[in-house]
């Protein structure tokens, strides 16, 4: 069918803090808690009535914006304005258009407040992308379809305005073969602050479920972090399990230590086995020098893809010139960029005659059981990724402070995505999540939260500014 005009209505944001469990450590930040979004949006879908949509998404401090002179609070409330700017912007819609005509809209006039308002591209992108997941929520709803032949139909709308480098036809046979899937493998973070062996360790992960998928968070000191990973190889090679590792730096490497890391790990015997299931090293620079230089060789032929860089539609083809090999899936980020990133890789790799493929790959935002590790999983699961990384079930108890009511409703509709033991968690035991419920109408939601629990958003007002 044709992309049908939209309208939307009531939107709104609510939050709810999020304590953690363990502390979680990556790049120069330990988080112990964080607050979750919520988006509620009413779709008005020409020909098919309302419906109402609806997202979530965890807000941690320091990932969106690392820059050194801002506080892990600034962050969080740049991210509350970005949603609280961006809410504003699809209430303040006059007329109809598709769901993407709406998005390039939004995305226009964020970026354009960003600038004015020292807020970075990536922080901006995250209150235009949870309206987007509330609208597709909406859409599939009010025409009765999974938000898979909503996106594979192509009755969102997506052309090729903000990625001009894209044909249209491969955006196109990208989005037909999105498919559902009806499992995913989990890969397990392994934080910096992580115990490897004891008590509530990487060790009792691997006794607890069937772990095949490992992303190692790594800090930016060469010698340390070979010691963390000659601990973390020595437990994983020990299990004789045929496992797949990812690096993670979080932008905590400069060009040269990273070569002296490398270096390093290749002239240690026990770190061999370990090298050789290595599948991708992710966003080892800082976003901010990203892009000045090309990639040393030896770094670029294991694989490097940019994940804090992508703040643009235009930053994987730029990463790409520089000797990157692709780019994470984050909902956070904005599944619209996915999808288009998901067509450039697929047509560079159709245009390659030998080499190793280009690759996007699935990360993870700490996202929370419920609606954000619901529609995060299943979307990364359509592109045809075969495994993503969890982490929210690792850091957060079970639903957290959500009431029981909310969590039990949650397991009522995907009952093979959760399980219940002394409260309702993430059913991770098998090593693979079960995503065969959440292709219903909507977009993998099923479920909603209790909205009375929840505080509307906290509408910050910027520094200098009076209240």
């Amino acid at each position: 069918m044709n992309a049908p005009r939209v309208r939307l209505h009531d939107v709104e944001a609510f939050e709810r803090w999020t304590p953690f469990v363990r502390p979680f450590r990556f790049g120069a930040v330990t988080v112990e808690g964080a607050f979750q979004a919520f988006v509620r949006v009413v779709v008005e879908v020409e020909g098919h009535g309302r419906a109402t949509g609806m997202a979530a998404e965890l807000m941690p401090p320091k990932w969106f914006d690392k820059r050194s002179e801002r506080s892990a609070d600034e962050t969080v409330r740049d991210l509350k304005r970005s949603l609280g700017q961006a809410v504003a912007n699809a209430a303040a819609l006059a007329g109809g258009d598709t769901a993407f005509g709406h998005h390039a809209h939004l995305h226009g006039q964020q970026l354009a407040w960003a600038r004015g308002a020292d807020v970075t591209p990536l922080s901006a992108a995250f209150g235009v992308s949870q309206v987007d997941k509330a609208v597709l929520d909406g859409l599939a709803k009010a025409l009765g379809a999974s938000f898979v032949s909503v996106l594979a139909g192509n009755v969102v709308g997506i052309d090729n305005r903000l990625t001009p480098d894209l044909d249209r036809r491969a955006i196109d046979v990208r989005l037909a073969a999105l498919r559902p899937v009806s499992h995913i493998a989990i890969r397990h973070t392994v934080g910096l602050t992580d115990r490897i062996e004891g008590e509530d360790s990487l060790a009792s992960e691997l006794d607890a479920a069937t772990l095949r998928y490992f992303k190692i968070k790594i800090g930016g000191d060469p010698a340390a972090d070979l010691m963390r990973l000659k601990d973390i190889a020595r437990v994983l090679d020990g299990r004789r399990i045929d496992y797949r590792v990812t690096l993670d730096a979080n932008e905590q490497y400069g060009p040269a230590s990273l070569v002296t890391l490398f270096a390093l790990a290749e002239g240690d015997a026990s770190l061999g086995n370990a090298l050789s299931r290595l599948l991708f090293i992710e966003q080892p620079l800082d976003r901010r020098v990203t892009f000045e230089h090309a990639l040393d060789p030896r770094i670029a032929a294991r694989g490097v893809i940019i994940d804090e860089a992508d703040d643009g539609y235009d930053a994987l083809p730029r990463a790409k010139a520089l000797g990157y090999r692709g780019v994470s899936s984050k909902c956070c980020k904005g599944f619209y960029k996915a999808l288009l990133n998901a067509a450039r890789v697929s047509a560079w790799n159709a245009e390659k005659a030998d080499g190793p493929a280009y690759l996007i790959s699935a990360e993870d935002l700490t996202c929370q059981p419920g609606l954000a590790v619901q529609q995060d999983t299943a979307f990364v699961a359509a592109l045809g990724l075969t495994h993503v990384e969890r982490n929210g079930h690792h850091y957060v108890d079970g639903f957290g402070l959500a009431p029981e009511t909310e969590a039990e409703s949650f397991r009522a509709a995907h009952p093979s995505l959760y399980a219940r033991s002394d409260r309702v968690r993430l059913g991770v035991a098998s090593g693979d999540l079960d995503l065969s419920s959440l292709y219903g109408a909507g977009f993998a939601s099923g479920a909603e939260p209790a909205w009375a629990s929840l505080t509307p958003l906290e509408q910050p007002q910027p520094q200098g500014q009076p209240a």
